[in-house]
């Protein structure tokens, strides 16, 4: 199996801190003091199915998932 660099972004201009990220992928979204989220870009290949809940659960659709290959 191939495994790919996950690349985590989020629009901080839609993001309104619901922290819905924060709760699904917590190794990889906190909400910040601004109620903004923060995030690591790079989460471990472990986190995928997390992140992609957090993606799907974002009511702002604010965040991006892509990996290395482009998907």
């Amino acid at each position: 199996m191939i495994s790919h660099e996950l690349r985590v972004d989020v629009d901080t201009q839609l993001c309104e801190g619901h922290g819905l990220c924060a709760l699904l992928a917590p190794d990889v979204f906190d909400v910040g003091d601004d109620d903004v989220a923060v995030w690591n870009a790079h989460p471990a290949e472990e986190t995928r199915a997390e992140v992609r809940a957090a993606v799907s659960a974002c009511p702002r659709q604010a965040i991006t998932l892509e990996d290395d290959n482009g998907t």
